[in-house]
């Protein structure tokens, strides 16, 4: 099935209660540029970050749950997606880790999830069934530290993990460590492994992380201080080495308070995006192929507040970003050539939405 002939299906994933809807399926359609909404489910609190396995047609989602005390832990929900409509079927729902969740990362072969818990300062690890349900807990790994800001980092807050291109290596981005732990899975012993660590500069935040497609580079956003960090990836040790740090923000012209979020690295290789809340933008720069060094070539508005989450569309052609107070994802044109944006005029009202997934179906 070729792009033209697919439909673009976006799921997306939003602050709710659970009486309300929190995971969405949207259709987006390329030559209209227009976001429409297909189906909306409840029964979620929180079901703030998604992951799509479109192969086995299964979609991932966090939700908060409760320990036997009251207080908040982390679940994990799985729903079969239906080919035909997009439509979604809840499969099961599982414990993950003892705190509530901010993210949701599957290894390239679906065997396992992971997930982070900022509030719990812990990843953890379990399984995935055959049939693609959330299968048991694994592991759990606490990390424990602080860093130099007072208020957000005096102890650790694990903000995402993400796998390594070859899948050897998880980096779990801990911005109140200003550290990446970096572990690999014993599919032996089905554990979290650490295999070191990258520290960020003091006061950094590392948030989330991006590879590069086809070089040996990989991209840090770092929230606490709204910089960008570029790394050299070594694949035979999963180390990283740094390159470069830059601000996220203009060098004039804004004096309020602002955090990063989400950054991403177009398919070709040749652009790395990413967002401010606060300026509430997005920051465009080019990399240099060579070095895998970034200078800045666009920061434009997302015409909305709080861009918590924001992807990039698997053609390249469109970035949606989700804006979480002012309950609307934007519609934004890629210019493939020169990587900057254009804001399309388009815009869907959606509560609180904070995690956006296009993929064709």
């Amino acid at each position: 099935m070729t792009n033209e002939q697919a439909r673009l299906l976006v799921f997306a994933g939003s602050y709710a209660e659970a009486e309300s809807n929190g995971v969405y399926v949207l259709l987006f359609d390329e030559s209209s540029e227009q976001l429409t909404q297909l189906h909306g489910y409840s029964g979620l609190k929180n079901p703030t970050f998604l992951n799509v396995d479109a192969a086995r047609n299964r979609l991932y989602a966090i939700t908060e749950g409760k320990n036997a005390d009251g207080s908040k832990n982390g679940e994990a929900v799985a729903y079969a997606i239906s080919p035909a409509d997009g439509s979604l079927t809840q499969l099961n729902r599982e414990f993950t880790v003892s705190a509530p969740t901010c993210h949701i990362q599957r290894d390239a072969n679906s065997e396992y999830i992971t997930v982070a818990s900022y509030h719990g300062g812990m990843v953890g690890l379990s399984a995935l069934t055959e049939d693609g349900r959330i299968g048991e807990q694994l592991d759990v790994q606490q990390h424990e530290g602080s860093s130099v800001h007072p208020e957000r980092q005096d102890r650790p807050h694990p903000h995402s993990s993400m796998f390594s291109p070859d899948g050897k290596y998880l980096y779990v981005q801990d911005l109140g460590l200003d550290r990446i732990r970096i572990y690999s899975i014993d599919r032996e012993a089905k554990k979290l492994v650490p295999q070191g660590e990258t520290v960020i500069h003091p006061g950094g935040g590392p948030r989330h992380i991006a590879f590069h497609p086809t070089a040996p580079y990989a991209y840090v956003i770092n929230e606490v201080d709204s910089t960008v960090t570029a790394f050299n990836y070594h694949a035979e040790n999963g180390a990283l080495t740094e390159i470069q740090t830059l601000s996220t923000l203009p060098p004039e012209g804004f004096d309020g308070e602002n955090t990063c979020a989400e950054i991403t690295v177009s398919k070709d290789g040749r652009f790395v995006y990413g967002s401010n809340r606060g300026h509430d933008s997005i920051v465009v720069y080019a990399i240099d192929a060579a070095t895998g060094k970034l200078s800045t070539i666009q920061y434009i508005s997302v015409e909305g507040g709080h861009p918590r989450h924001f992807a990039l569309t698997p053609s390249g052609s469109h970035l949606l970003a989700a804006n979480r107070d002012t309950n609307n994802i934007a519609v934004f044109r890629v210019n493939r050539d020169s990587g900057e944006l254009t804001f399309t005029g388009n815009s869907l009202a959606l509560s609180q939405p904070v995690c956006v997934l296009p993929v064709y179906y």
